[in-house]
Parts: structure tokens; sequence; C-alpha cells
């Protein structure tokens, strides 16, 4: 017997390319051509099969190994017959594996069925922990995307979720067939080495050999049905028959793609259940998601109109490759910026957004507030701006309870909200969130401030709750604080309507008699005009305004 090095071949100038997946195991017999290993680099995924038959001795790269042309894969153990292997003399021996059953007869039938159902009732409660493996060194990891849930027949190498660090999207493959439960994950949390992702519940794999061992034609025709490396590595992945390979046919089934072309589809906006894969065993690569891209390009605008693509079925902005105009460095989006992202897309497509404009004179308003926090002095809550918005803004909804209300999801009728809960806009390092300051109609201004500045904190230091960005029914986007002057805020789904607060700056109001020095503050009143016409916001926004200018009136 005889040892082979399998290493990297040329990878057309490439060097440090990652391996995203690893597709035989150490001790397992492979034949020639059969894929080892994929490895993915920015631009393709590519396989890298057995130059020769034989069986696997010790693997030395790893899911997450960075590799090169040379590097050492594997080694091979060739026997002699590997090396004088015939196709026709093997064939023409297909009895000679069906030999050992003739010692079958001697066992009774009973006892045949018992031990297949004993073998198969052990085999299906075997219980196997599924933990997050190596994940390179880093620690708390955020999960972003969960591919299956508790109940879900897997397969094995099937991934089960997606996380993502600061430098790379991995997948976590399911280490064996089975059924999952017990997930214990969910998209946001963090996740290191050796914390537990599920239960697989492994799926029992022996009645099939006890089936078919008492007849020699069984045998045979098992021989026949491997025709070669692909059915082989079919057999080897699934522990029980009737498991289908992985697919992308099925919307249920989790598409089957590597990390970058996940990243990739992404960028474009493109759901991979749509997109058929090329690779092995059905998997998704670049490749596929640029002709899914180039194929929705090419179709008459009608069917692109109807189709399930991209956002509303718009073609994706074009690839551009900056590099060939100078250097360029690359910052990853963080996690909280590309949610939002996506969100935002989704509001500005489906909301047909009206902006109005409008100047509220906050003069008094400023006065009172500077007056009251220079009487606190170091101690309470300073009344903030925002504070004065909230207040007016919940009581202008109780004027015009349409803008506390959303539309149905089938478009036919508005819910209106007897609750009313504010949510602002807060700039964080990390990106823009929107914590919500809940039931305001029963809150005096002191709490309002007391609750803005409680959430506002929170914010910055990354540690908003779900429940703390949830229910709102109107927002606020203030940057009174950094500067400029109206702007089109984007509404908050499946809220209709947000204001956009900017620099308050002194100007010259006619007062009827002569121009006098008033402090006027621009607000921006962007609005869902399926719900809201021009007319019903533009009273809202001349109420609001009055609110703002003679405080007296939130007492009404």
């Amino acid at each position: 017997m005889s040892t082979f090095e399998v290493k990297i071949p040329d990878l057309g100038g490439h060097d440090n390319v990652p391996v995203i997946e690893v597709l035989v195991s150490e001790g397992e017999a492979v034949e020639a051509e059969q894929p080892l290993i994929v490895l993915e680099s920015d631009k393709a995924t590519m396989e890298v099969p057995a130059p020769k038959a034989g069986t696997v001795g010790k693997l030395t790269v790893k899911v997450g190994d960075n590799v090169s042309a040379g590097s050492v894969i594997c080694t091979l153990e060739l026997t002699p017959a590997t090396a004088t292997e015939k196709p026709a003399p093997s064939a023409e021996k297909p009895a000679a594996p069906s030999a050992p059953p003739a010692a079958a007869p001697e066992k009774p039938a009973a006892a045949q069925a018992a031990a297949a159902t004993a073998a198969a009732a052990a085999a299906a409660t075997q219980t196997l922990d599924v933990r997050i493996p190596d994940i390179g060194g880093h620690d708390n990891v955020p999960v972003i995307e969960i591919l299956v849930a508790d109940g879900d027949v897997v397969a094995q190498d099937q991934p089960l979720l997606v996380m993502e660090s600061d430098k790379a999207t991995m997948e976590m493959p399911a280490p064996a067939a089975g059924t999952v439960q017990g997930f214990a994950l969910k998209v946001g949390s963090t996740v290191s080495q050796g914390d537990l992702v599920c239960q697989l519940i492994k799926a029992a794999s022996a009645p099939a050999p006890a089936a078919t061992a008492p007849t020699a034609p069984t045998a045979a025709e098992s021989a026949t049905t491997l025709p070669g490396p692909s059915a082989t590595r079919s057999v080897l992945e699934s522990d029980t028959a009737p498991q289908a390979p992985i697919t992308t046919a099925r919307p249920e089934t989790p598409p089957y793609a590597g990390p970058a072309t996940r990243q990739f589809a992404r960028k474009l906006g493109v759901d991979l259940v749509q997109v058929s894969g090329s690779g092995a065993r059905g998997r998704i690569v670049i490749e596929d998601v640029q002709a899914f891209v180039k194929q929705r390009l090419q179709q008459p605008a009608a069917a692109i109109a109807n189709a399930p693509m991209l956002g509303g079925g718009i073609p994706p902005i074009p690839a551009v490759d900056f590099s060939a105009f100078g250097t360029v460095d690359e910052k990853p989006l963080a996690r909280i910026r590309k949610l939002s992202a996506a969100h935002l897309s989704r509001a500005w497509l489906n909301i047909p957004h009206v902006t109005q404009t409008d100047d509220a004179d906050i003069t008094e308003l400023e006065a009172f507030r500077q007056d009251h926090n220079r009487a606190l002095g170091k101690d309470g809550n300073k009344l903030t701006l925002l504070a004065f918005m909230v207040k007016a803004v919940a009581s202008a909804l109780k004027a015009y309870p349409e803008f506390n209300s959303s539309l149905s999801a089938d478009g036919g009728s508005l819910l209106m909200k007897q609750y009313c809960n504010i949510g602002f806009a807060a700039d964080t390092p990390n990106g823009l969130v929107v914590p919500v300051v809940r039931d305001v109609w029963r809150k005096g201004l002191r709490d309002i401030a007391a609750d803005c500045a409680q959430l506002a904190q929170k914010a910055r230091d990354g540690k908003l709750s779900a429940d703390d960005m949830r229910g709102g029914c109107f927002s606020i986007s203030s940057l009174g604080g950094i500067g400029g002057g109206y702007f089109t805020p984007i509404v908050n789904a499946p809220e209709v309507g947000i204001l956009g607060v900017s620099k308050a700056v002194m100007k010259p109001v006619w007062d009827g008699q002569a121009f006098v020095p008033r402090l006027m503050c621009p607000l921006s009143l962007s609005y869902d005009h399926r719900v809201i016409d021009g007319a019903y916001a533009a009273r809202f926004m001349v109420h609001l305004g009055e609110l703002l200018a003679d405080l007296r009136r939130l007492l009404l």
C-alpha cells in the first residue's frame, strides 16, 4: 500500500483562499475526481477533486483554513488494486459480496426482525448535542440568519445557521443527519466556541441493511446503483434512504450556498430560494446568482414587475470594480445598518411618500425650557426640546387620529390605535435605532424627558432590547443638535407619519406692524399618502405649530 499527498492545484494566482466545506473524512474511500473540499474566493467557488481513488488518510485542512497552491489537503492510501483497477473484472463478480449472507438462514427470521427493530430503536433515540465549532478564535459572534427550526429533518452538512463577525460570514453545518430539537438560538444571539446550538435526534439507519441482507439480488442491485462519485457521495452522506439531497427547488428547504454567495446575493437583494444551483449537490455559486439577475433583466418589463426577484422587481445597481480606478478600502457595514437598510428600502418602495414642511415659532417654549433647567441646577432631569416635541405630537394625534393608525395588510381598512407610543430616532456609533416612549398620553413633560434620556443612553450603550423598539405609533427624527434645514424623513412602516425636526434659528417675522426676531424651528412631516391626504396633513402641521408656539394649548 502506497501513500499519496493531495495538494491544492493552481488557483489562478489567488492565495489564502478560504476552505468553506470539507466533503470527506479520514478513513473514507473516495473515487478519482470525487470532490474533497470546496474553496470560495471573492469571485468564485471551486471544488478540489481527488486525483486518484483511494482511502483518505490524514486530513490537514478544516473549514475556515486559508490555502494556496501547493498546500496539502490530505494523504491518500493507494492499494495495489487501485493502481491496476479494471472495471470489467469487478463487474463480472457481483455474487461474491452475497456469499456471507449464506449463514443468515441459520438465524431464525423472528430473531432477525427483533434485532433489526432493536437496532432501529437504538438509532432513533440517539441524541447528539450540536455546538459551535472553532470559529477562528472569535467570541460573541452575532447570528444573522437561522436556516432551520425545531422539527426540521436535516441532512449531514446542511447549514443550520449563519454567523457574521467583523471580517467574515460563516455557516454552521449539521454534523450528522437527524431531526432538530431544542434550537437554543435566534437572530441577534451572540455565540462562541462550544455554545449549544440544538440537539439532533439521529435518524435510524440500521433497518435498511437488515432488510436487504437476506437476499443476494438486493446486494447486487445495491452494487449497481453506485455508478459514479456523485452517487457514492450521496449514500455516504445520508443516514436514511428517503432523505432527499439538498436542493433549492422547494421554498421550505434552506438554499444550499456558501457565505460569499449569500453575501453577494444580499447585496443584490436576490432571494436565493428562487435561484437554481449548478454546483455539486445543487450548491448555489456566485455565477448562479449573476445568471439569475441577468435572466431577469432580459425579461420583458411586465414579467419583471410580477416576479419575486428584487425589491418591487427593481433591477439592481450593477456591480462596479472600483479598484480599477484607484485604491479601495472595504469597510463592512455594522449589523444595525444592514437591518436598517432593509427596513428603509421596504418602506421607501412600498409607501407613497409626501413631505410637508413648515416653521414653528418656539420662542416662548425655548425661554420656558431654559428657565426651568436653570432652576433645577445640577439636580433632576433637564427638559429637552425633544420632550416638548413628543408631548405636542401626542396631543396632535388626538386631534388628528388618522396619523395614529396603520393600514391593514390587505389595504382595505385602517387600524385606529387607542394608545399613544412615540418613537424617536437615536444616533449611535453603530447606526440609527428608534426606541419607543410608551403611554405618552398619560405622562407629563418630566416623565417623557426622563424616558427619552434613559432610552437614549441604552441606545448609545448598545443595550436596547427588542421590546424597547416595538409598538410605535408615530416617529420623530430630530437633527436639531447637528444643524441643517428641512429634510425628507422616511416613514417608519407600519406607521403612517414621521416628523423631522431641524435646527432652530432666529428669523425676522412680521407681527403686523414690524419685523421682530423669533426663534423658528423647521419641521418636515412625511406621511403615507394612501392614508393621509394633503389637506389633512397641512391641518395637522398647523395645529402642531400652534401647540409649540403656545404651551398653554397642551393643557386643553
